[in-house]
């Protein structure tokens, strides 16, 4: 007999408690382990669900015989594992579920909202704009469309999915679409070469209530598209419903597009975002390390304070290279702490020739500068304001500040906690003499040749 749903969701559950004693790294079981599910048994195999390709990578390689001596405990049965992602199960379509007839791919991603939308002053704006409309879709005449524009990976698409989700929660009724122009255009094209002959589909944006479409400005120059746009876009504004889109520019910056579109993307609401400032990035870091169930108390604050200056381009190089993190000290070089050292060298071929070598630190500048001086370290780091240990000891920070890009707060810390504010004044004076006291500019040459490699 084959066991119930109720049986395999048991079974799976007391596996999951026997190795969860079993694995001392807590985040290790909380990332990879803990949203496993057991999808099926067929024949001797166990197929097990994972929440991504590199779970179904780790599960099968480094931890498969801890899991099939658990499995063989509990079950007291010899069984193969299998584990996979959602979707790649296969999927068996409902006779009597009809499939939509257009952007049947569309779909809105439920891991973006609003609580996950790290606010900061650089998109407070548009997230509270975003709100506005997801709580009152097509009820504001006046801010419809929303418009939303900003470089790329600020936070633009996560917007979209977090009003999406927001009406599907408090306004289920209402149908919402997300898209990408893309999408538009491939549906367009699809149903102008004759795919669609018994459907309209200009009759099925009636039916929709909130449009979002993302890189509407990728529009431009396809007049026939902009054409069927340009009337779906107006009978849904005039049947009261809402429309949303982004772009990577101000609507009057739209290049290839008619006027008249233009003119219809100004008339609403327009939101910018721009790039996240430190003490956002900060806040998106220590969110996404909590959403991968570690403890943001393993990282050293200075390793925040790094990724926060280094990658603020915009949040998906920032979220990149802290997975590259991740990945680094859960596969690579595992460690219970995230020090400045190893957080650098997880991301040395992200940062180039010019960024901070792991050979270099703190320590051995403030020594090569002492010795240069003919000084102690503890001299350099401690309180004594002789013009020449003072002198000394503004190089050190001038130097640690440009060859490791430390971040001043961490500097200050190595020289007795002084302020901010006072290692950004030593380091601003150095920046100045340089550019007329020659005598220096020998003594930091030489000491950046001692430094170096």
């Amino acid at each position: 007999m084959r066991p119930t749903i109720s049986e395999i969701t048991q079974l799976w559950e007391r596996i999951l408690q026997r190795l969860k004693t079993k694995i001392n790294e807590r985040h290790i079981y909380d990332s990879f382990f803990a949203e496993s599910y057991l999808h099926g048994i067929d024949a001797n195999t166990m197929v097990v669900v994972v929440n991504s390709g590199l779970a179904a990578t780790l599960l099968a390689t480094k931890y498969l015989d801890l899991i099939a001596s658990v499995v063989r405990e509990v079950t007291e049965s010899e069984f193969s594992l299998k584990f996979v992602q959602a979707s790649e199960l296969p999927t068996i379509a409902k006779q009597t579920e009809k499939k939509p007839t257009f952007f049947a791919n569309s779909f809105i991603n439920r891991k973006f909202t609003f609580d996950n939308f790290v606010v900061g002053t650089s998109n407070r704006e548009a997230s509270q704009a975003a709100l506005m409309i997801a709580s009152n879709p097509g009820k504001l005449f006046n801010y419809n469309p929303l418009f939303i524009y900003s470089q790329s990976g600020l936070g633009k698409t996560h917007l979209l999915h977090a009003i999406g989700n927001y009406i599907k929660d408090n306004a289920p009724t209402l149908r919402t679409l997300y898209i990408s122009t893309d999408d538009f255009v491939e549906e367009f094209i699809r149903y102008v070469h004759g795919d669609r002959e018994s459907e309209n589909l200009k009759d099925f944006f009636k039916s929709i209530d909130v449009l979002m479409v993302d890189d509407i400005q990728f529009l431009a120059d396809k007049t026939k598209t902009e054409e069927m746009f340009f009337h779906i876009f107006n009978a849904m504004i005039n049947a009261g419903k809402q429309i949303i889109l982004t772009s990577d520019r101000h609507p009057s910056e739209l290049k290839g597009l008619e006027a008249r579109l233009v003119s219809r993307f100004n008339s609403g609401l327009t939101m910018n975002i721009t790039k996240p400032d430190r003490a956002t990035c900060v806040e998106i870091l220590k969110r996404k390390i909590t959403t991968n169930g570690l403890d943001v108390k393993t990282f050293d604050e200075d390793v925040l304070e790094f990724f926060a200056e280094r990658f603020s381009n915009n949040v998906r190089e920032l979220e990149g290279a802290l997975n590259r993190l991740l990945f680094y000290v859960i596969n690579i070089k595992q460690a219970k702490h995230i020090d400045m050292e190893l957080a650098v060298e997880s991301v040395q071929p992200l940062i180039g020739p010019n960024g901070p070598k792991t050979g270099l630190s703190e320590t051995k500048i403030i020594n090569t500068v002492a010795d240069y001086y003919n000084l102690t370290p503890s001299q350099l780091t401690g309180k004594i304001r002789t013009s020449q240990i003072a002198m000394a000891r503004h190089i050190s920070m001038y130097l640690i500040r440009t060859m490791l890009d430390m971040p001043f707060l961490k500097i200050g810390s190595l020289f007795g906690g002084k302020d901010h504010s006072t290692v950004m004044n030593a380091v601003s004076k150095v920046e100045k003499s340089l550019k007329t006291d020659v005598s220096l500019v020998t003594a930091i040459d030489q000491l950046q040749k001692r430094l170096k490699p």
